[in-house]
């Protein structure tokens, strides 16, 4: 499968923005039954969603799900893809979901300032899960922050959680201005240079944004391929031409560096 890099959220109880979704380029669609959907209409979105995935998609459907018991609902259905739990404080609140829906693919939303305390038992909680991600809008007003500066350690805190744990890193959280491209763009090379890759996001616009900054550049490519050529003529350390040595760390980012810009699932 092409490595994900943009997630996009479309709300369940809105059908026709579900498949405006499916066709709007990004890698993944999550259909969301909680933040996006007013209480008195999750029932509704809840069953509409069900209607979608009861049979196969073109891409990857993630499902946030607003209750526990959603997910026995969601669980058979050949268009899921995983379920996003939302609000994960506890490696005991994962285990619950995995017990009822065994097998599915799980990512755990970290929301509040425990649940980022205990990320590395959320991300080890179960072989089911895939994944992790911030939740930032209600991290944020837990801690009563409103510029970016408190929540990089967060975000620090989550990739390394995440690699320690042997999963991807994790995907930026939604940027709310769905105007603000350039702010977007800032946003997304600020968090690549914290470790994390691709972001989801709220509207189609802010796709190609996402992908854009995350790829590596034509430059970045050529030095990475630079760089694995001369460890393959050879062995162990080498300098370039330039003066820049080269040990076993640095191949293996230059070819996670080839493997992003081919799309690859990184090691």
């Amino acid at each position: 499968m092409t490595l994900p890099l943009t997630w996009l959220y479309a709300p369940g109880d809105r059908p026709v923005v579900v498949h405006k979704a499916l066709t709007s380029g990004a890698d993944v669609v999550i259909v969301d039954l909680e933040d996006a959907v007013a209480p008195g209409r999750r029932r509704y979105a809840l069953d509409a969603t069900v209607e979608l995935l009861s049979s196969a998609q073109p891409l990857p459907v993630h499902v946030r799900i607003d209750t526990p018991r959603a997910v026995e609902t969601l669980a058979e259905l050949p268009g899921l893809s995983a379920v996003r739990v939302p609000k994960v404080a506890h490696a005991t609140d994962i285990r619950r979901i995995a017990a009822r829906a065994p097998g599915l693919p799980l990512y755990p939303l970290l929301e509040s300032a425990l649940a980022v305390e205990r990320a590395y038992a959320i991300a080890t909680a179960h072989d089911a899960v895939r994944g992790i991600a911030l939740g930032e809008a209600d991290l944020r007003a837990e801690l009563g922050v409103r510029g970016d500066a408190a929540l990089d350690w967060p975000r620090t805190r989550t990739v390394f959680a995440a690699r320690a744990a042997g999963l991807p890193p994790p995907a930026q959280s939604v940027y709310p201005d769905v105007r603000d491209l350039d702010g977007l763009a800032g946003s997304c090379a600020h968090g690549r240079d914290l470790g994390m890759l691709g972001r989801a996001a709220v509207h189609p616009r802010q796709l190609p944004v996402i992908e854009r900054a995350y790829l590596p550049t034509r430059r970045e490519v050529e030095e990475a391929e630079e760089i694995v050529k001369a460890a393959a003529e050879d062995e162990g350390a080498v300098a370039l031409a330039d003066g820049r040595f080269v040990d076993a760390a640095v191949v293996a980012a230059a070819e996670r560096t080839l493997a992003l810009a081919r799309r690859e699932p990184l090691g």
